[in-house]
């Protein structure tokens, strides 16, 4: 390609070289004319003149005599270029206002309506099946809350997609007052992009915590409206507006809340080996019950790798040759084998910095609709 034909092309953000070079020869002038800018620049400079000043980069400036041009701010261009749009935008805005109202009258009767058809109030439980509307849900469910959000995230720390995804919204809850608490399991914790998170949220108000086991995937919206996970059903939610299945909600997230610890933002060795220990003791109660290591693992949010390394230790600990045989002999010891067993864990700390590690494997099966 020639030379002249290159420096004629567009540039990616619409303006031209020619016009770029003119609009530089404009700012060293009060005004010019388009014979002086040819002079200078060129044939082009004609060209270049149509284009800046359909972009309002240039105006004609005030006098009489031919016809001379003067450069405009980038910023003035801006807001002149874009002054269509944010009309367009505040007159969609109004609509959607006026849509909004409109259909919003009508909700009181409809509800009236449900109320008669269905008084057993199983009206209030709705079932959705697909992500995308369960997350729409969500943000719509979030950007009216006024008062609190409760979260309940079992599966170890969260996809570093699902987070990029909620902190904008769970950043404006907060921003506007809403108190926000929520519940992780332990092994969250290790999370790097939950950590993040956390450290973000926590920063402008949140509070969160961690326990090690027994938690539902949920939101409690205000205290009337609350999202649980539907079992096997991925990427699926219960919507629940019945108050007294929202009050049970409530209640079994405040069973979490009161035995939970805080959330921290760095772990030392020291707290690693606790949480080891803590862990250890759970997975000893749960073999005891019999539970296969699939279901262990996804119980404390942490891999299968991991969990059978520290069933291996536990087996070790109790000098069992099987997996039944642990079984059994945790089951005849009771909580006092668990206790000494998971004392024990301390020799074995190193392993709880790779086991952290790996808790990374389970966070994409802690991806949900929460």
């Amino acid at each position: 390609m020639p030379a002249d034909d290159l420096g004629a092309s567009a540039r990616d953000d619409g303006l031209s070289p020619a016009a770029r070079r003119l609009y530089a020869y404009a700012v060293d002038r009060r005004a010019f004319t388009a014979e002086e800018a040819c002079a200078a620049l060129g044939a082009r400079a004609g060209t270049a003149i149509t284009e800046l000043a359909a972009a309002h980069l240039l105006q004609r400036a005030p006098g009489t005599g031919p016809e001379r041009w003067s450069a405009v701010a980038p910023r003035a261009a801006a807001a002149r270029a874009l002054a269509p749009l944010a009309l367009l935008v505040r007159e969609t805005h109004d609509e959607m206002d006026r849509l909004r109202g409109r259909l919003e009258e009508l909700v009181p009767a409809y509800e009236a309506g449900a109320a008669r058809r269905d008084p057993s109030g199983s009206g209030h439980l709705e079932l959705v099946t697909d992500l995308g509307a369960v997350r729409g849900l969500i943000a719509e469910l979030a950007a009216d809350t006024a008062c609190e959000l409760l979260t309940s995230q079992p599966g170890g720390g969260r996809p570093a997609a699902s987070l990029e995804e909620s902190i904008g919204r769970d950043e404006a809850l907060l921003e506007r007052g809403v108190r926000m608490r929520t519940v992780y399991q332990h092994t969250a914790r290790y999370s790097r992009p939950t950590a993040a998170y956390v450290e973000r949220v926590t920063a402008l108000g949140a509070q969160v915590r961690t326990v090690g086991d027994g938690l539902m995937r949920m939101l409690v919206f205000d205290g009337h409206t609350g999202l649980m996970e539907v079992p096997d059903r991925s990427g699926a939610a219960l919507v629940v507006r019945e108050p007294n299945v929202v009050h049970f909600m409530k209640g079994a997230f405040e069973r979490s809340w009161v035995p939970a610890e805080p959330f921290p933002l760095t772990v030392g060795p020291e707290a690693a080996r606790s949480l080891t220990v803590e862990l250890r003791r759970t997975i000893v109660r749960l073999l005891a019950e019999g539970l296969e290591d699939k279901v262990i693992a996804r119980r404390l949010g942490m891999s299968q790798r991991t969990c059978q390394r520290h069933i291996a230790g536990i087996m070790r600990a109790v000098g069992a040759t099987s997996r039944f045989q642990a079984g059994y002999l945790l089951s005849a010891a009771g909580a006092d084998t668990g206790s000494e067993e998971a004392g024990g864990a301390g020799a074995e700390g190193t392993e709880t910095e790779s086991a952290a590690a790996e808790s990374a494997e389970a966070e994409s099966a802690a991806a949900g609709p929460a």
